[in-house]
């Protein structure tokens, strides 16, 4: 039973066939090959408009290489106080852009609000002496597992548009975000306002594949040397691109999500209804938090399942985060809540 990351399983089957079927035979190194070569068209269709693509090894580097593309050294990138970009990747967006600052944001549920951008914006109008405002960027679904719908995300790149910002979207679990809203990609995207994607699909099937995609060419301009200096320039990328596109074909990729979307909906339907028991923010995605009584807690562990602790509350419950993978088995959503039920008594219910 791990909940500690949809990192945490392996990668789904077609995603090892995709594999074995980019390992036949000989092919062209550094994104030469037929595969990467196809990903363009594949993606602009499934985008509803040209897109430029470019494949990479960590969700890291999408977003770190991202930024840097859409900031220069003396720019400011305004993003959420718990998103990936400013708690999880040890500085990397600061150093691929030379030297730009994030202006962390508070916001309720991991999302910015126009409100915390606005004000942001007026804090930092005194050239030269602070950073100057140039990139936001949101993250689809937020580290709470909750989602920005479309008119969001609209909202925050109205406000991009009008100040000459760029709107950067961390969608390392963008699958998850479209399952759950049942939206196309160009909807939560280009057509809201969003510059540069973060794609991931590490967290959703393959085995280590993202990329970074660009609605416009002028901001993909000279990408390929950032990619290369990076070192993200792989010599057999047609094993990274195999596993893009075959998240891709079929739909794949949705229905991943949405398998791991339903078995987290289960849990956490089914540990609300506990006593002791609270939701910390809505379950959207495949990732919930939820505050249980320390015995709960401790029963959970003694019977081998793994989660994270993920703060705590007020009255001192503890939060956990609880993430479902596409690869999980529906039995170890079950045999989580029969041991976290394990206990308790009959009447139950969610605690307001």
């Amino acid at each position: 039973m791990n909940f500690i990351s949809d990192n945490a399983y392996g990668a789904a089957p077609e995603m090892v066939a995709a594999i074995q079927a980019a390992n036949d035979g000989a092919a062209m190194p550094y994104g030469d090959d037929a595969v990467t070569a196809r990903l363009q068209a594949r993606f602009s269709e499934l985008f509803a408009r040209e897109v430029w693509l470019y494949p990479v090894l960590s969700g890291t580097a999408a977003n770190a290489l991202a930024l840097a593309q859409l900031t220069p050294p003396y720019g400011a990138i305004l993003c959420h106080c718990e998103s990936h970009i400013a708690v999880d990747e040890c500085a990397a967006p600061e150093f691929f852009s030379g030297g730009a600052k994030l202006v962390t944001l508070a916001g309720k549920s991991a999302k910015l609000t126009p409100a915390a951008i606005e004000a942001a914006l007026l804090r930092l109008r005194a050239p030269p002496h602070s950073p100057k405002p140039t990139t936001i960027s949101i993250t689809q679904a937020t580290e709470a597992g909750t989602v920005y719908s479309a008119a969001e995300i609209s909202a925050i790149g109205a406000i991009a548009r009008r100040e000459g910002l760029k709107l950067h979207m961390d969608g390392a679990r963008f699958a998850a975000a479209l399952a759950h809203l049942g939206a196309a990609p160009a909807d939560l995207t280009w057509r809201v306002g969003v510059d540069a994607l973060s794609f991931g699909a590490t967290k959703n099937g393959a085995f280590c594949a993202e990329a970074v995609i660009f609605f416009d060419k002028d901001d993909a301009k000279d990408f390929e040397f950032r990619r290369k200096k990076s070192g993200h320039l792989v010599s057999k990328m047609r094993f990274i691109s195999a596993q893009l596109d075959a998240a891709i074909e079929d739909g794949r990729w949705l229905a991943w999500a949405g398998r791991a979307n339903a078995l987290a909906a289960t849990l956490a339907e089914g540990l609300a209804q506990l006593p002791g028991a609270e939701l910390a923010h809505p379950a959207q995605i495949n990732a919930i938090f939820v505050r249980l009584p320390d015995v709960t807690i401790a029963r959970l562990r003694q019977a081998g399942a793994k989660f994270y602790d993920w703060g705590t509350a007020a009255d001192g419950r503890i939060t956990v985060r609880l993430v479902v993978s596409c690869m999980t088995p529906q039995d170890d959503v079950a045999r989580f809540l029969e041991i976290a039920r394990d206990g308790a008594p009959a009447t139950s219910g969610q605690r307001g």
